[in-house]
């Protein structure tokens, strides 16, 4: 068994180190962190298959450079739901996600500044990989409290059942891998 997934995604070979979350199960850890080749491929790719939006949302943190050169590359604004409330946020909004890699409840702010932001956009939500969802259910929350208006919810990946999902748009499909 090999300690490494090898991933195809936009011509590109990545080999993602497998991590254990069960005695029956492990994924392959999907970090595009430094990798700015990937990053700016897979943000190309993707802007061709969204519709059309006003505004990105991202949580923090893995997906930020995804929403970063999105937003980059298209000319248009991205915001981060922060993991927790900074002095700067008024009034912010909350809701909680949990997520298969956290494998805890966590929460997503955004301030006062960001929900004018999304109010009456359109809003695309980004992330790297979908896979429980929990992160997608959390930003969806904040953009509707905020008064955005959801166009689209888009991820590099699509990891386990999520690939089956119709209301996602992604690149590739991660597998969850059976031990």
């Amino acid at each position: 068994m090999s300690d490494y997934y090898s991933l195809k995604i936009c011509g590109l070979e990545r080999k993602l180190e497998r991590f254990p979350i069960s005695d029956k199960l492990d994924i392959a850890a999907f970090i595009i962190f430094g990798d700015v080749e990937l990053t700016i491929a897979g943000c190309k790719e993707l802007l061709t298959k969204v519709p059309e939006f006003d505004v990105i949302i991202t949580p923090e943190a893995k997906s930020i450079p995804i929403a970063y050169e999105m937003a980059r590359q298209c000319g248009k604004p991205y915001i981060v739901a922060r993991k927790g409330v900074k002095v700067y946020m008024r009034n912010p909004l909350k809701v909680h996600v949990h997520s298969i890699t956290t494998q805890k409840e966590q929460s997503l702010y955004l301030g006062e500044t960001e929900t004018e932001m999304l109010r009456g956009k359109r809003v695309l939500l980004v992330d790297d990989v979908i896979s429980t969802g929990g992160s997608l259910t959390a930003l969806q929350t904040l953009v509707k409290e905020a008064g955005g208006i959801e166009v689209g919810a888009c991820a590099f990946l699509a990891e386990g059942d999520a690939a089956d999902r119709k209301d996602i748009i992604f690149l590739e499909k991660l597998p969850i891998i059976q031990k």
